[in-house]
């Protein structure tokens, strides 16, 4: 990989070029690491792992903000128990909707990106009809369960969705 107007940006481990300066353990350890990265279950494992990761953050922020006020029924439930009781069930409360939401993003990480490198490997081509065709794939699997309609819906919106992102990201720089 290298990049204008940077000296030496060609040998940065990883980035495909020479390996000088490296030990051969080194040198093993960096073409373990590209091979990796480079095989569709690499890609899919890390995909589900980030997703992961991203999705309890997600889920962790949104279940601090979702408590109710002392004005709701829930909520007046809530403020006659102690607070010791008060903080557990908060707590709780939030671990189980990160966990919740850490799942399913890291189902649709993974089913996304492992979907896309099967599709790239495939057609033996990285162009934007790959992240859209594993888009609709993705979210017409994650709609089956709801039924026919659902699995469409899901199948356009994620298609839609890749099509818009991979627009974004292959579009020139002015």
């Amino acid at each position: 990989m290298s990049f204008p107007g940077i000296p030496g940006a060609g040998s940065v481990p990883g980035g495909g070029g020479n390996m000088a300066g490296m030990s051969e353990q080194e040198q093993q350890m960096t073409k373990a690491i590209q091979a990796t990265m480079e095989s569709c279950a690499g890609k899919t494992v890390l995909s589900g792992v980030m997703g992961f990761a991203l999705g309890g953050a997600f889920g962790l922020f949104m279940s601090s903000m979702s408590y109710d006020t002392p004005l709701s029924a829930q909520g007046q439930q809530l403020t006659n128990l102690p607070l010791r009781e008060q903080l557990s069930r908060g707590f709780r409360d939030m671990g189980s909707r990160s966990y919740s939401s850490a799942k399913n993003f890291g189902l649709i990480g993974a089913i996304f990106a492992g979907t896309e490198c099967c599709i790239e490997s495939y057609r033996a081509k990285s162009d934007w009809k790959n992240g859209v065709t594993a888009g609709c794939i993705t979210g017409g699997t994650l709609g089956a369960k709801a039924g026919p309609q659902a699995a469409a819906v899901g199948c356009v919106g994620f298609a839609a969705f890749s099509a818009a992102i991979d627009a974004f990201m292959r579009r020139q720089t002015d």
